[in-house]
């Protein structure tokens, strides 16, 4: 059933939602149903997906980070029973490719942290590039077979290992650990070693938490199902492509990578997502 609410407030929910706002924040500041704000997310988050799998092709990325960022939906890990869906609830990863120099989001996959999802990813990705890259990534092993498997010897990849030292106790707990080591190592091909670095990914990340609700840490906040969890990630992914200004690049991140010629409004990427049509 089509959203019947007028178009000024969708746009209001949308911006609320993109700003890192709840669900419950929005329906209170906004004045609508719980169930009105759920409804517009699935919908236009949905068509995101689709228009951002439409868009990110053909891609000019000279390098590209690799990362994943944990979540949960309806329930954390160890609360997940036999009588659950193991494949819809619990931890839930979402996968990202971050081009550090135009700040793009390549591309990203929501699901479980498994090898058969890290191949999906990846040979997605492949599909999306124009040129020989240079691919980073952390420790992760099944990242090797996966880019092995989609790029032969056609990329030039490297590995970087950082090392924490122990959380402290008390004060300061929740403070990010300090990084005491940082190990390098070539994987593919001839990547330049000073530029093998997770460090924008892992800002991106940052970004994701602060900005969709549901993935900021030690809240209360969470999805509640995988349909809504994947709808807001495509929808802040979209956003953050097409609508948002980088300080970094001083315009869009789509903008700096030669995908559109302007900043999106929100009606714009609204009607986008839900026609297909881009401004």
């Amino acid at each position: 059933m089509a959203n019947q609410l007028p178009r000024d407030k969708q746009i209001l929910v949308l911006k609320c939602l993109v700003e890192g706002m709840s669900i419950r924040s929005t329906e209170r500041l906004v004045d609508v149903s719980r169930e009105t704000v759920l409804s517009l997310l699935v919908r236009v988050g949905e068509g995101c997906s689709k228009l951002l799998d439409g868009m990110m092709r053909g891609l000019p990325c000279e390098r590209i980070e690799c990362d994943e960022i944990w979540a949960f939906v309806q329930k954390k890990q160890r609360r997940v029973t036999d009588d659950d869906n193991a494949a819809e609830v619990g931890d839930c990863w979402t996968f990202v490719s971050f081009d550090p120099d135009s700040k793009l989001v390549a591309s990203h996959l929501v699901g479980k942290r498994t090898r058969s999802n890290t191949h999906a990813f990846i040979d997605d990705l492949a599909s999306r590039l124009k040129n020989r890259v240079q691919i980073s990534t952390d420790g992760l092993e099944m990242y090797r077979s996966a880019i092995g498997s989609a790029f032969g010897s056609a990329v030039d990849y490297g590995i970087v290992v950082k090392s924490f030292e122990a959380e402290p106790i008390g004060p300061g707990r929740y403070s990010p650990p300090r990084v005491t080591e940082v190990e390098k190592t070539a994987v593919i091909g001839e990547p330049e070693e000073e530029l093998i670095s997770t460090s924008g990914v892992e800002r991106q990340n940052l970004t994701m938490r602060m900005q969709i609700r549901r993935m900021t840490r030690l809240t209360n906040a969470h999805s509640k199902t995988l349909r809504n969890h994947k709808a807001a990630t495509a929808l802040h992914f979209a956003h953050y492509n097409f609508a948002r200004v980088n300080e970094a690049v001083r315009c869009t991140p789509a903008m700096a990578a030669g995908i559109t010629t302007r900043v999106w409004s929100m009606g714009e990427l609204l009607d986008a997502a839900l026609t297909g049509e881009t401004p």
